[in-house]
């Protein structure tokens, strides 16, 4: 190189030349080469196994709002979210309560001075609550009108399945030998039949698999009957078709299974 000219000679000249190219070249061919990655959750509709546990707060509608108060019910759901989001699942659900609009059935076990007593003669503490529990199967859509990917949006879901109630009688530390045992099932009022589920809200999906959740309203009706033979208190058979309702809203917190996918990259 003559320094005094300030040009640079041929053959340095094709020596830089010849080291940028290799630099440059593997740059190129990224930028230029097709690539075939799987797309995640945000960009395609996949298959999810939802697992969702949830809880709702309900109240009865019907003949079961005669005998019971507002309740809590705790569900366990799974499924299969389809790549054309239909879902198909099975779900199960434990309701209870403290809230016992009726009890007259013990009416005829309570004394003049208006309490119920033990075989020691001594007040009884005598105390009701609600018990019962769903089982259905389920179908339903997710509509991705809203979220943050195609796999997240409004649910409409149907069911139908079974429900079952009834009154859990407990006396503590008392023995109250009407209340004992076999005699329990004379006033339990259990009482059980089909019943169908309707449900519409939002599932959401979060991109990332660590936000997911679903939240929205709940009807569910049944048409049941007593299954006990006999009523102690009213001494006869009851036998007459019930329908009952509860109603609530519902929220749930959803473990995602679904294939990972892949973010590998493949150049050809």
């Amino acid at each position: 190189m003559d320094v005094r000219s300030g040009t640079l000679c041929p053959h340095y000249f094709r020596i830089l030349m010849l080291r940028s190219f290799h630099l440059v070249f593997p740059f190129v061919l990224v930028a230029t080469a097709p690539c075939y990655a799987q797309h995640g959750l945000r960009d395609t509709i996949i298959t999810v196994v939802p697992i969702t546990l949830s809880y709702a707060y309900q109240l009865p509608q019907g003949d079961m709002a005669t005998r019971f108060g507002p309740n809590s019910n705790l569900g366990l759901s799974a499924g299969v979210k389809f790549k054309n989001n239909y879902y198909l699942g099975v779900e199960g659900s434990f309701i209870f309560g403290n809230r016992i609009n009726d009890n007259s059935m013990l009416n005829q076990l309570i004394t003049d001075n208006g309490v119920i007593v033990d075989q020691n003669g001594e007040p009884a503490t005598v105390l009701l609550y609600e018990r019962g529990y769903t089982l259905m199967l389920t179908a339903g859509k997710v509509m991705p009108i809203v979220g943050p990917n195609p796999n997240s949006g409004l649910l409409l879901k149907i069911g139908g399945g079974y429900l079952r109630h009834k009154i859990r009688i407990e006396t503590q530390n008392n023995v109250v030998p009407a209340l004992e045992d076999e005699y329990l099932k004379g006033y339990d009022r259990l009482t059980a039949g089909p019943a169908a589920m309707v449900f519409i809200g939002y599932q959401h999906f979060g991109n990332n698999r660590f936000i997911n959740f679903l939240i929205g309203f709940e009807l569910n009706t049944a048409f049941t009957h007593n299954l006990r033979p006999y009523n102690f208190d009213t001494g006869k058979t009851d036998d007459d078709q019930r329908v009952d309702g509860l109603n609530g809203l519902r929220f749930g917190w959803t473990l995602p299974l679904h294939k990972a996918a892949d973010d590998r990259i493949y150049y050809r």
